[in-house]
């Protein structure tokens, strides 16, 4: 983080789902879920400027997004500024690198950022506890990823539970060209007809004793249950990694994006140049978990 008396540079890091569990769908609308959250050693970066004129500028460079009302950092800059009473204005500048639309979380850890970075820009002192409780107006990824690192995410993701960092290895994220709706996933998902849910509690046991292959081994998500049926691709993707050596590999989120992890670097690599020369997804990243600290 850069600092200097009006302008603050952070960086929002994506996210993966270890394992994704739903439960039921509740009365209001919203999913019951079960989770484990892991940061990835993705992000974008922003920048904030603040101004004597009030008001909000939201620019995001080549990236096909928008700047206003229906950009979830616009909306975390505007919650804010009327929590906080604050008379100055801001600029945002977004760099973007997470692959929009993808199951990474890309649009939550940015407005994530944006709490951190006002937090810093305008000397509010706001806690983590309080950012989080703010935050879920915005998303309910939100409260994540302004905590970050390992975590159990329970209720509608906001019930959030720390764990230790899970062992290093080397991670391999593919996103196919093709974006996927949160909200038809879900709408199409039937959650009392799951034939099986994730052993999310012993995972939670194999993070807790860093016991890699115990995590891999239980790496689940039942959303792929629809996201799969329509994009085969994902499919495609995760045989591949497993071809080349993943311990395992699983669809992020809602999708489209699926990761492998694996313990050698030239594993991963190797599956990499595959997938780029079957053109079997549009970004490809090596890289590895990411926790502060």
């Amino acid at each position: 983080m850069i600092r200097t008396m009006d302008f603050v540079e952070r960086k929002a890091y994506a996210k993966i789902n270890l394992g994704l569990d739903v439960l039921r769908r509740r009365m209001d609308g919203y999913h019951e879920v079960k989770m484990i959250m892991q940061t990835v050693d993705i992000w974008d970066r922003l920048t904030f400027t603040a101004c004597e004129e009030p008001g909000i500028e939201l620019s995001v460079g080549n990236a096909a997004l928008p700047v206003g009302k229906d950009n979830l950092i616009y909306r975390a800059a505007e919650l804010i500024t009327k929590e906080k009473n604050i008379k100055q204005g801001v600029r945002i500048t977004l760099e973007k690198n997470i692959p929009v639309a993808a199951g990474m979380a890309g649009g939550s850890t940015d407005a994530a950022a944006v709490f951190h970075g006002f937090n810093e820009l305008f000397d509010l002192f706001m806690s983590l506890e309080e950012m989080k409780k703010l935050g879920v107006k915005i998303g309910a990824d939100v409260p994540y990823c302004i905590m970050g690192g390992t975590a159990l995410s329970e209720g509608i993701g906001e019930i959030l539970t720390p764990l230790p960092a899970p062992p290093a290895c080397v991670l391999l994220v593919a996103k196919p060209d093709t974006d996927v709706s949160t909200k038809f996933v879900y709408e199409n998902l039937h959650a009392d007809k799951l034939e099986s849910h994730p052993d999310i509690d012993g995972m939670i046991e194999a993070i807790e004793t860093g016991d890699l292959r115990g995590i891999t081994g239980r790496m689940e998500n039942v959303l792929e249950t629809v996201t799969i049926r329509e994009y085969p691709v994902i499919e495609k993707i995760k045989e591949l990694m497993k071809m080349e050596g993943a311990e395992s590999a699983l669809m992020s989120g809602s999708g489209p994006t699926v990761f492998g992890i694996f313990t050698e670097r030239e594993a991963a690599q190797r599956a990499a140049d595959q997938i780029r020369r079957q053109e079997l997804a549009q970004q490809v990243f090596v890289t590895r978990f990411y926790n502060a600290g």
